[in-house]
């Protein structure tokens, strides 16, 4: 039924999925195996007719683009040629309609990802400046207490110096203790001087040390110094791994990297890998573990060959959850610590225990358990050492059952 009034096709029943499409002046609805073409006698605006299907009924709502009142709804005069060209001109339509939202949807996504891609970046350079503030923040409290350690030192050397010449000033005195002027009544006009006898006998001191004798000319002194002695018998002497070590320590304190950018920025002690060692220890113990990473990243870049640092550093990415950081770390420490001798057996025991920490971490308790083993290995007697052992047997054990 049609009604020219609101210009509204209202209704029939269908019971089967359908497609209404409206065109301009064509009307198609599909519902297999039939379809329905209305060739309209009038235009229709498309986008703003709509349909509505529920209940088995479809309402179709197809809105005009003039006011005026429609004398039939369809034309049914058209020959095939021309319906034809109709249908044509609506696919054609239809094509370039699909063109345009295929474009604008195009146009949609490309914005957002455009969008999303801006907003990571704004992300990820919020972070850097993030990091770069707490990088900037500690080496700005770094600089703080090296300042106040050297204003410290300064005073100090200061109160040494101002002590010295109060002493040197106390001890001097004049040489004359007493003056006494006498005039007898303004007649002679003669000047009678008291010296003190200790002070002459100070003078005489002196010109007895001036005459001191020529120096001794220069020659050269043999000293002998007497042998390393090693408690163990020698066929047990590790004498050889022993003075390797010590060779190994003192040439790796001699080794600095004079190459890095930062050392045009750094004060004098901060060019030094031990300091910066120690301050990675005090902000390490007061729980401050970036600025301690910071410190030993810095020591390592100095000195590549100081086990200790790359220790260190293993235990700041165990605290931070960068096990696989602390896993490459503690092995770096440990080819740095041979050979493998007393000296440092209590440094590749913790390199150990800190790469079989991350190994638990990662889940990986076999390859845990055996670097337990080997710190056990090393210091059998260590009680917590022996106790963390069984229990990661017993989560191994646990796991198998």
């Amino acid at each position: 039924m049609w009604q020219e009034r609101t210009g509204k096709m209202l209704a029939w029943n269908c019971t089967n999925r359908f497609t209404v499409q409206t065109r301009s002046d064509l009307l198609q609805v599909h519902f297999p195996p039939f379809l329905l073409e209305v060739f309209l006698s009038e235009l229709v605006d498309d986008e703003q007719s709509s349909a509505k299907i529920g209940n088995g009924v479809a309402v179709i709502s197809l809105s005009k683009r003039t006011n005026k009142l429609w004398e039939h709804l369809a034309i049914s005069t058209y020959d095939k040629e021309t319906k034809k060209e109709i249908r044509v001109r609506a696919l054609s339509k239809m094509e370039a309609k699909l063109a345009a939202e295929a474009r604008t949807r195009a146009e949609k996504k490309h914005k957002e990802k455009k969008y999303a891609l801006k907003t990571m970046m704004d992300i990820e350079k919020n972070e850097r400046e993030r990091i770069q503030k707490m990088k900037d923040d500690a080496r700005e409290a770094t600089t703080a207490e090296l300042e106040a350690w050297q204003l410290k030192e300064k005073k100090k050397v200061e109160e040494d110096h101002a002590q010295l010449k109060v002493q040197s000033q106390t001890g001097n005195g004049n040489k004359v203790k007493a003056v006494e002027d006498n005039f007898d009544g303004g007649k002679s006009g003669r000047t009678k001087v008291k010296f003190d006898k200790r002070s002459v006998n100070e003078d005489q001191g002196k010109k007895k040390h001036l005459d001191l004798p020529a120096p001794r000319r220069l020659g050269n002194i043999e000293v002998s110094f007497t042998p390393r002695v090693f408690p163990t018998a020698l066929r047990e002497s590790r004498v050889a791994e022993e003075e390797e070590w010590l060779k190994k320590q003192a040439e790796a304190r001699r080794v600095v990297n004079a190459d890095v950018e930062e050392l045009n920025d750094l004060r004098e002690e901060e060019r030094n890998p031990d300091w910066l060692k120690e301050k990675g220890n005090k902000c390490f113990a007061a729980g401050n573990y970036l600025s301690a990473l910071n410190a030993y990243n810095l020591a390592i870049r100095l000195n590549r060959k100081i086990p200790a640092l790359y220790s260190n550093r293993a235990a700041c990415h165990l605290k931070l959850r960068n096990l696989h950081k602390a896993i490459e770390d503690s092995s770096k420490a440990l080819e740095l610590l041979t050979p493998a001798v007393a000296a440092n057996a209590a440094a590749r025991a913790r390199a150990h225990v800190r790469r079989g920490s991350a190994f638990c971490q990662l889940e990986l308790y076999t390859e845990g358990l055996q670097e337990y083993q080997a710190a056990l290995k090393i210091d059998p007697n260590n009680e917590p050492l022996q106790a963390d052992t069984q229990k990661i047997r017993d989560i191994i054990q646990g796991s198998a059952s």
